[in-house]
């Protein structure tokens, strides 16, 4: 199961919700059930000893890096807490996690959140079916403190999910969204808007920092911008429209070929999605530029390209953003390749989108700024 960070609007009579977009299972996905890597998926540490932030009071949080393919970090919610494996997610607003009401296989190996044990729940009675493109959830919304290192959120609104169905391959038990309050159909407030509002943090400013290829050593960072995690200066580029995290982009090259987003197009960062996501007319046409070839759900590429092919550009707001072949080709297991790229933003059915997921954002060091509705980006370390 991949969570790609597309977002699916359904609607339901009970509830309106926008979530991540699911993938079918792939040869990615089949290659890391083979208990290939099992030592790495099990080890169930984290390691907190990031070096000291610039400034003290910003809250550095741990994040475990799945295979590249997904960035997991420690939240609780209820008083006495209980503690979950959420996903960070950009690209989504809303907020939920499996319960005790659940009967879904998905549940049984899962962190589930008892109502009955935390003194300071509050249910809502409100039913929500989350629907996505390849799953479902049914659940009720309730009311919780949650915390997120030594940020506590009061009576945050979450989704306790009763049935779950398309989730199994998982590597977390829920999804925290960061986008913006417009981007939510739970007509609640979204956690990050929560910890502005009740003055948890003092400046409306979250930043991420991705590893590659090690399990520790990345970051999500709230309350301010701990510069030790990337070089230079950071290029400030405008939020275009307050829903998404999106960015004007002018164009996308290739040894100076323009080779998508060619009149100017819509770029989303989206800390939920492993790829880098376009329309599918656009990707096939760069696939086949770096010799890639479909293998079922996904396209394989010589291993061997990585050495030879040339960086991939990424123009925002005049500014240009390499994107090394060792960043968009990702090297699995037993030598085999796949490219990072990825069409169906074209169900959008708006103006020309890119989701630029994980494959950019390990590469440039991200800060999301609400107060100024900017986006930071600089080379990471």
């Amino acid at each position: 199961m991949k969570w790609l960070g597309i977002l699916w609007l359904m609607a339901f009579s009970e509830c309106l919700v926008i979530i991540p977009l699911m993938k079918i299972k792939t040869m990615r996905e089949t290659l890391r059930e083979k208990n290939l890597l099992k030592h790495f998926l099990e080890e169930d540490t984290y390691n907190t000893s990031q070096n000291a932030p610039d400034d003290p009071k910003i809250l550095i949080q741990p994040l475990r890096n799945y295979l590249d393919l997904s960035y997991i970090g420690k939240i609780t919610i209820g008083t006495p807490p209980q503690e979950f494996r959420v996903l960070f997610d950009t690209g989504s607003s809303d907020f939920w996690v499996p319960s005790i009401y659940c009967s879904s296989p998905y549940c049984r190996t899962r962190k589930l959140f008892n109502p009955r044990l935390s003194v300071t729940f509050q249910r809502s009675g409100q039913l929500c079916n989350l629907n996505y493109f390849s799953g479902k959830i049914v659940g009720f919304l309730g009311y919780d403190t949650v915390r997120i290192g030594n940020l506590v959120v009061m009576a945050q609104a979450f989704v306790l999910s009763k049935k779950q169905i398309g989730t199994d391959g998982a590597k977390f038990d829920g999804i925290l969204g960061l986008g913006y309050p417009k981007l939510s159909t739970l007509a609640v407030t979204p956690v990050f808007d929560n910890m502005n509002r009740q003055g948890v943090i003092s400046q409306p400013v979250f930043a991420f920092y991705f590893r590659t290829g090690k399990v520790n050593g990345s970051v999500v960072m709230f309350d301010g911008v701990d510069h030790s995690y990337h070089k230079g200066q950071l290029k400030w580029i405008p939020v275009s429209h307050t829903d998404y995290w999106r960015m004007n982009m002018n164009r996308i090259t290739m040894n100076g070929l323009v080779i998508g987003c060619f009149h100017g197009c819509q770029a989303i960062l989206d800390t939920g999605s492993p790829l880098l996501l376009g329309p599918t007319e656009h990707v096939t046409a760069i696939q086949k530029l770096i010799s890639a070839t479909s293998s079922g759900e996904e396209y394989t590429v010589p291993c061997s390209s990585i050495r030879r092919l040339p960086n991939i550009i990424f123009t925002i707001n005049g500014n240009d953003f390499p994107v090394p072949s060792k960043a968009y080709i990702w090297k699995g297991p037993k030598g085999i390749c796949f490219s990072n790229f990825g069409g169906g933003t074209e169900s959008f059915k708006l103006p020309e989108k890119w989701i630029l997921g994980e494959v950019f954002l390990r590469v440039y060091f991200s800060v999301y700024d609400r107060e100024n509705r900017r986006i930071g980006l600089a080379p990471a370390v």
